[in-house]
C-alpha cells in the first residue's frame, strides 16, 4: 500500500553555469584542486525540475484523495436494503475527487 504520509521532495542543490544558445554547451568554471576528470552528464533546468516537483506533489495529493475513496469503498458495508444509497454516496465522493462534480444519473450496476 502506498503511504499517504510522504514528505514533500526537497529542493535540489543547483549550480550556476553559462549555456551556449546555439549548441547548448554548459560551462561552469571553478577553481581546480588538481583532480579534475571530465565526464558526460545529463542536466535539466531548474525550471523544468521545479515543474516536475509541482506535478509530483499534485499527483501525490490526488493519489491520497483517491485512496481515501477506495478505502471507504473497501470498508463500507451498506445496511440491509440501503446499497443504492451507499453506492450513490460513494459515486458522488469519487466524482468530486475526479473533478466531475456532476450529478447526472447513470444506470445503476446490477
Amino acid at each position: 500500500m502506498v503511504s499517504t504520509d510522504a514528505k514533500p521532495p526537497e529542493i535540489p542543490n543547483t549550480i550556476v553555469a553559462w549555456q551556449c544558445i546555439g549548441c547548448g554547451r554548459l560551462e561552469a568554471p571553478q577553481n581546480c584542486v588538481g583532480v579534475c576528470q571530465d565526464r558526460k552528464v545529463e542536466l535539466v533546468s531548474a525550471w523544468d525540475h521545479a515543474e516536475a516537483l509541482v506535478a509530483l506533489q499534485d499527483a501525490n495529493e490526488r493519489i491520497a484523495a483517491l485512496e481515501a475513496v477506495v478505502s471507504r469503498l473497501a470498508h463500507t458495508t451498506p445496511r440491509e436494503g440501503a446499497w443504492k444509497d451507499s453506492y450513490l454516496a460513494l459515486r458522488k465522493q469519487a466524482r468530486n475527487v475526479l473533478g466531475h462534480g456532476t450529478t447526472t444519473q447513470v444506470a445503476s450496476p446490477r
